[in-house]
C-alpha cells in the first residue's frame, strides 16, 4: 500500500474556539502536485454494494443505513485511488482521513500491517456515511480495523458539535483515540502524537482490545514509568526532526507565542492551550503557512541553508485544505460548514460550503484530469503558480485578495444564517445550496480578475527586455 497523504492536521475543542465551534482541519498533501480532486455531495449507495480498492485488493460491502455526505475524492480513481478524504455527513458529523503516521519496527514486528486491509483510500467511504457522533466514528472505525486490519499507519479526525477525537492506527490492529479537551487544541504532522493514555477514563480515551497486554508481552514500553503511546509505538528519527516536528512546532508557536520550544523536539505536547480563542482564520493561516517570518521560510530572506532545512506546512502538492466546522451558536440544521481551499493554501482562500445542501457547483463537482478554464480546482492551482512565480512582486496582491475574501465570507455566512434561521426542511436545504452556488460564482469572478491583473503585471517583469533608445 502506497501512502499518498503526508499531511498536517489541527483539532480545536468548543471552548477553545472563538464562537463555541468544534473544528477539525487538515492539509491533504499527496506525493505529486498533479493529483486532481473534486468536491461533491455523495448520496447513499445501494445497500449491499461491494466497495473495492483499486490500490491493495481490499473489498467489503458498503455499510447499511448510510446517509448523504460531502466528499473530496481523487479524479483518477483507478490510477491513484478513491480517497474521499474529508466531509460532513447528514448527521452533522465530520471526518477527515487521514494523517499518515508510522509505527516503529519493534511494534510492527509483532502485529504487522495487513496488506489487503482497509486503508485510507476506502476508509472515509466505509465510515462517514453511517456514524452518528465523533465518538461513534472511533467505535465504527475501530471495529473495522479489528475485522479487516490496516495496511498502513493513520491518524483520523472526527468531530461533532460537542467533541473532537483524534485516533491513531499504528500497527495492523492496534490503535488509540483521545478526545480533545474542550479548552484545548491539537496539531499533528505525520508522526505518532498521542502521549499518556489513561485506560480507566472511557470519556476521554478509547483503544484496541488487548493493547496493554500486547505491549507488556513484547516488552515495548521503553519508559521507566507511565504508558506513553508515542514512545511505545512511534518514531523519533532524523527524518521526523526535519519533516514532521517543525510543522507542529510552528503551529503551536503561532497559537502559544509565549512558549519557548525547539522545532526539532520529540516531546512537543499533544494537548495544547492557546493564548487566545481560535478562529477559522487562525487555522487557515497555520495550514497555509511556510514558517512565515522565520529563517526557515523557503519564500523568505533567511540564510540559504535554513530556508530548506524543514518541510513547510503548505506545499505545491497540497491538493485540498479544509476546516470542518460544527457551530453551536445557530440552529443545528444550518450549523455545519466545510471551509475548502483548493490549490496551495498559502495563496488560495478557504471558501465556505454549508453542509446541508443537495449538491455542489459543477465547477467543484466536475474536475477534469487536465487543466481547463471551468473547474475550481484548476483555477486555484493556476492562481498558486502565478503568485509563486513572482512571489516578491505578487504576494501583496494575493494577501489583499485573501483578506478581502475573509471579509466577504464573514458577511456571506452571517447573512445566510439570518435568512436560514427562518427556514426548515427542504426549503432550508435548497436555500443553503443556492448560497453555496452564490459564493462560488462570486469567488470565480474575483479570482479571475486577480489572475488577469497578475498576468498583465507579469508581462512587465520579463527578462527578455532591453532599454537603450525609445526609438528602437
Amino acid at each position: 500500500m502506497t501512502h499518498l497523504s503526508a499531511c498536517t492536521s489541527v483539532l480545536v475543542g468548543k471552548n477553545a474556539s472563538i464562537d463555541g465551534s468544534v473544528m477539525i482541519a487538515r492539509n491533504d498533501d499527496t506525493f505529486s502536485p498533479l493529483t486532481p480532486q473534486r468536491f461533491y455531495m455523495h448520496q447513499p449507495e445501494q445497500e449491499g454494494k461491494i466497495l473495492q480498492s483499486t490500490q491493495n485488493g481490499f473489498q467489503a460491502p458498503l455499510p447499511k443505513n448510510a446517509v448523504c455526505y460531502q466528499a473530496t475524492p481523487n479524479v483518477e480513481v483507478n490510477k491513484v485511488g478513491l480517497y474521499e478524504e474529508s466531509g460532513i455527513n447528514a448527521h452533522n458529523v465530520a471526518m477527515s482521513a487521514t494523517e499518515s503516521v508510522y509505527g516503529n519496527p519493534a511494534a510492527l514486528a509483532f502485529d504487522p500491517l495487513v496488506a489487503d486491509g482497509m486503508a485510507e483510500d476506502t476508509m472515509q467511504t466505509m465510515v462517514l456515511p453511517v456514524i452518528t457522533s465523533a465518538r461513534n466514528g472511533v467505535q465504527v472505525l475501530g471495529d473495522l480495523i479489528k475485522k479487516y486490519g490496516s495496511p498502513e499507519g493513520n491518524g483520523v479526525l472526527f468531530a461533532d458539535k460537542d467533541e473532537a477525537w483524534y485516533m491513531e492506527i499504528v500497527t495492523g490492529h492496534h490503535w488509540v483515540a483521545q478526545r480533545v479537551p474542550d479548552d484545548a487544541f491539537v496539531i499533528t504532522a505525520n508522526q505518532v502524537a498521542i502521549q499518556s493514555v489513561v485506560f480507566d477514563d472511557p470519556d476521554n480515551f478509547m483503544f484496541s482490545a488487548g493493547i496493554q497486554d500486547f505491549v507488556a508481552e513484547h516488552h515495548l514500553n521503553p519508559d521507566q514509568t507511565g504508558w506513553n503511546f508515542r514512545h511505545i509505538f512511534g518514531t523519533s528519527t532524523e527524518k521526523d526532526r526535519h519533516y514532521n516536528t517543525p510543522r507542529v512546532w510552528y503551529g503551536q508557536r503561532f497559537l502559544m507565542p509565549d512558549v519557548e520550544q525547539s522545532p526539532t523536539s520529540a516531546e512537543l505536547p499533544f494537548i495544547c492551550h492557546a493564548n487566545r480563542k481560535i478562529s477559522v482564520a487562525d487555522i487557515s493561516f497555520i495550514l497555509g503557512s511556510h514558517y512565515n517570518e522565520t529563517d526557515y521560510d523557503p519564500l523568505g530572506n533567511g540564510p540559504a541553508e535554513l530556508k530548506t532545512k524543514f518541510r513547510p506546512i503548505a506545499m505545491n502538492r497540497t491538493q485540498n485544505s479544509h476546516v470542518l466546522q460544527l457551530r453551536n451558536n445557530v440552529p443545528e440544521a444550518q450549523s455545519a460548514i466545510t471551509w475548502l481551499s483548493l490549490g496551495v493554501p498559502a495563496f488560495s482562500p478557504y471558501v465556505p460550503f454549508f453542509a446541508n445542501a443537495n449538491d455542489t457547483d459543477p465547477s467543484y463537482a466536475n474536475t477534469p484530469v487536465h487543466a481547463d478554464q471551468e473547474s475550481a480546482y484548476w483555477m486555484y492551482r493556476k492562481l498558486s503558480v502565478l503568485v509563486e512565480s513572482h512571489y516578491a512582486e505578487f504576494v501583496q496582491d494575493d494577501r489583499d485578495y485573501l483578506t478581502a475574501s475573509l471579509e466577504l465570507f464573514a458577511k456571506h455566512v452571517a447573512k445566510t444564517d439570518q435568512v436560514a434561521s427562518k427556514l426548515t426542511g427542504e426549503e432550508l436545504t435548497t436555500y443553503l445550496t443556492q448560497q453555496n452556488y452564490l459564493i462560488v460564482s462570486e469567488m470565480k469572478a474575483r479570482t479571475t480578475k486577480l489572475m488577469n491583473d497578475l498576468f498583465e503585471h507579469g508581462l512587465e517583469l520579463s527578462k527578455l527586455t532591453f532599454n537603450m533608445d525609445v526609438n528602437l
